[in-house]
């Protein structure tokens, strides 16, 4: 009892120096929906980067991933780290500088879904609903694997009801995001970016010293069939509950399933995701000058590395360490390797600041997707359609009544605590990156991009992920791919289609589009 306590004492200190945060920057947040939102474009290299990344690795980062490994998909984990490690780099080399320009150029946007409409110069706000409407939809679902991730770590450090466990950390994360927006997030999601690196870096390295050794790790690791291999997976015996079988203390593996080409390249189309998440095309837009975005690109580059291959290699760890253990016996409960290794490797105190690694990782994406979702509707929806001579103070009491409603849906869904948080993070991923990534570079680099384009390629991408998803892909075989690979190529096939049968945009469409291609912050100062 006594360890538990002094676990939950620190990670209780962590979470009062994040509602210090979010009190130190309310007073500056409320003086404008802008700041509210994307807080007067003052971020510094530093915080850009690190808040970008912290808040798109979410409790998938220290749960999600570890437990995939764990649990024998090593294969699967690591395609997936590099193609994410792949498209964070490619995403900050070639759209966040035109997008901070062209977002300034086009109305000075304060969201995605504000870009996309003054991008195209609409008067009727097509593409904004549709915008705001997937953004709603896919947030709801992120910010349920969040509250899912709450529930899981504190059942599972304090042998407490996972019900209550998520509740409570639901309602902390909506009260910190109310209070501060865009200023408090991004300066915490830094701070948090620092712990959920060391703790990641601190558990790999002290649990491959109590193993003893990396050797006795791979040699672990090998003795399992497929199980150390790219090209194939390990196959863990279960019974009809999902329960992974044991004998003489050491998990059960059957023979080794292939991981094909076709399933390879799949996976590593997570990268793809990137180019359409608006928690990180927001930090690009927010930066202060634009020739701050190549130290933040090396910035988040390697730090995206780093955290993304040692959580990883913690999942190998985890299985030298606990061969088998019945708490993490299913894959839903093998998320919790990380936690459980943080409680055996540590003293409680810092076993507690570590945990809060994964803390951080949920708070720092949960307040994202609450906070660019509340504006999707108060800003896109209530100010520009519903009421479009609302006042900033009204567009706030909008926001904040929309991110309570979006906060009660996610404890809906989140509600079955046998969900697997990586395939609940996998799907939301897909829609954002087939629904905005094709979108958001053809019409960065794609002059003859059209708003007939934008929209058919927008509904095209969004709904194919779910055709997909829940249609197609039970079919199994090729068509067994992950969602967002078809649904992104079939977006970009209908928008430069559709865009080639109509008509061309306006010369002051194109012109604007020159603007931004060669647009300086001198000039937009002059």
């Amino acid at each position: 009892m006594g360890d538990k306590l002094d676990i939950l004492i620190a990670m209780a200190g962590y979470m009062l120096v994040v509602i210090f945060i979010g009190i130190y920057f309310a007073k500056r947040a409320q003086q404008s929906s802008e700041n509210y939102f994307l807080g007067g474009r003052s971020l510094g290299p530093w915080v850009t980067a690190m808040s970008a990344e912290a808040s798109d690795m979410s409790g998938y980062l220290l749960m999600g991933v570890p437990g995939l490994a764990y649990w024998g998909y090593f294969a699967e984990a690591s395609w997936t780290a590099i193609g994410l490690a792949v498209g964070t780099y490619i995403n900050w080399l070639i759209v966040s500088k035109r997008l901070r320009s062209y977002s300034i150029v086009s109305g000075d946007a304060i969201t995605v879904p504000d870009f996309l409409s003054n991008r195209f110069h609409e008067k009727k706000k097509v593409i904004l609903s549709i915008s705001a409407l997937f953004i709603l939809i896919f947030f709801t679902v992120y910010t349920a694997s969040c509250f899912s991730s709450c529930g899981k770590l504190f059942a599972g450090l304090f042998d407490m009801p996972y019900h209550n466990m998520m509740i409570v950390g639901a309602v902390f994360v909506v009260l910190y995001t109310v209070l501060g927006g865009f200023l408090a997030e991004s300066a915490s999601d830094f701070m948090q970016s620092i712990v959920m690196i060391c703790a990641l870096v601190a558990v790999l390295v002290c649990g491959v010293i109590y193993a003893g050794g990396i050797g006795n790790v791979i040699e672990n690791a090998k003795n399992i069939p497929g199980y150390l291999s790219l090209n194939t997976i390990a196959n863990p015996v279960v019974n009809s509950d999902g329960v992974q079988q044991a004998s003489n203390g050491a998990a059960l593996f059957g023979e080794a399933g292939k991981y094909d080409f076709i399933t390879i390249l799949s996976t590593l189309s997570w990268g793809l995701g990137y180019f359409g998440l608006p928690q990180v095309l927001l930090r690009f837009m927010a930066i202060r000058r634009g020739d701050e975005l190549k130290n933040s690109r090396r910035i988040a580059t390697v730090w995206v590395v780093i955290s993304l291959f040692a959580a990883v290699l913690i999942g190998i760890v985890g299985r030298a360490v606990f061969p088998y253990d019945a708490s993490l016996a299913t894959q839903s409960s093998a998320e919790n390797v990380f936690a459980h290794l943080s409680s055996l490797l540590f003293h409680p105190l810092f076993a507690g600041i570590v945990t809060a690694g994964i803390l951080a990782a949920i708070i720092s994406s949960s307040d994202s997707y609450l906070l660019i979702a509340a504006s999707a509707v108060s800003k896109n929806i209530y100010e520009t359609i519903i009421k479009k001579d609302a006042t900033d103070k009204q567009v706030m009491h909008v926001s904040r009544a929309v991110l309570l409603l979006i906060a009660l849906i996610g404890i809906a869904i989140a509600w079955n605590e046998n969900s697997v948080i990586f395939r609940v993070v996998s799907f939301a991923w897909a829609g954002f990156g087939a629904t905005f990534g094709p979108i958001m570079l053809f019409s960065l680099f794609w002059k003859r991009t059209n708003r007939p384009g934008a929209v058919a390629g927008m509904l095209a991408g969004g709904i194919m992920v779910f055709v997909w998803h829940f249609a197609i892909k039970p079919l199994g075989g090729v068509c067994g791919i992950y969602e967002l690979l078809p649904a992104f190529l079939f977006s970009c096939i209908v928008i430069v289609a559709v865009s080639l049968m109509t008509e061309k945009p306006s010369k002051e469409i194109e012109d604007e589009f020159e603007r931004a291609k060669n647009y300086r912050d001198e000039e937009f100062a002059k």
